[in-house]
């Protein structure tokens, strides 16, 4: 395990070598997820490529201090590289307002995140695109595919801690399809979980962005939650 972590810590540091070792290490992963996307008019080693580096960037993000396995970190990263691929190559249509905004926002977040060395907080996107913390989520939530499990909600929950059962966190991030769980909840439900764990928005946010009182935020978000416990444990 130390020598595992002296290789991730020296890939953050901007180590090349490291960073080469730890993609051949990891090509297993990185292939297992590729398959899920093969049939969609791109070639494998092409998307191959995409998840190399949705990896490179779960490197830069991963924290030690998560307490989790950093190849349960990196799944839904590279995951989330080849969809926005696939995504942005494809025929999805979103107003072009809300498009310029989140072509915006993505710039300014590869910006922050190569200057910090980490993901920026809603806020400090707010303050350098001079959008509101709605408006971002707004538009990230109308081109964006949810990413990780470890997104934290202002007060420090994630999805993932809400949702444990016992059972390892890579085995449920390889249980589930999250995108398609929570595509099966009710619209209102779904806005909510995706707003609150997934752009980490307070419920007050949340209820401005929805249009309702913070106590339904409350309500539809524990609806949610037990509608998506209930999935998982079938």
């Amino acid at each position: 395990m130390n020598g595992t972590v002296e290789l991730l810590e020296a890939a953050q540091r901007g180590d090349r070598e490291a960073c080469e070792e730890m993609i051949r290490e990891n090509a297993g992963l990185i292939w297992s997820i590729v398959r899920r996307y093969y049939g969609r008019g791109v070639e494998p080693e092409d998307l191959y490529q995409l998840g190399c580096m949705g990896f490179l960037k779960a490197i830069r993000g991963f924290d030690l201090q998560y307490g989790t396995q950093f190849s349960t970190y990196a799944v839904p990263k590279i995951a989330g590289e080849i969809r926005r691929f696939l995504r942005d190559d494809g025929a999805v249509k979103v107003g072009r307002g809300l498009r310029e905004q989140a072509a915006q926002i993505l710039g300014t977040r590869e910006r922050l995140l190569h200057e910090q060395g980490r993901e920026p907080t809603i806020s400090e996107l707010s303050e350098e695109t001079g959008l509101s913390a709605e408006e971002i989520a707004a538009a990230e939530l109308a081109v964006a595919a949810p990413e990780s499990l470890q997104q934290e909600t202002a007060e420090g929950l994630t999805l993932e801690s809400s949702l444990h059962d016992g059972s390892t966190e890579e085995d449920l991030v390889e249980r589930i399809a999250l995108r398609s769980a929570i595509d099966t909840l009710p619209d209102q439900e779904k806005k909510t979980i995706l707003l609150r764990f997934f752009k980490g928005l307070t419920q007050a946010q949340t209820a401005r962005i929805l249009q309702v009182s913070q106590v339904q935020v409350s309500r539809l978000e524990r609806r949610a939650l037990e509608r998506l416990r209930a999935a998982f444990e079938q």
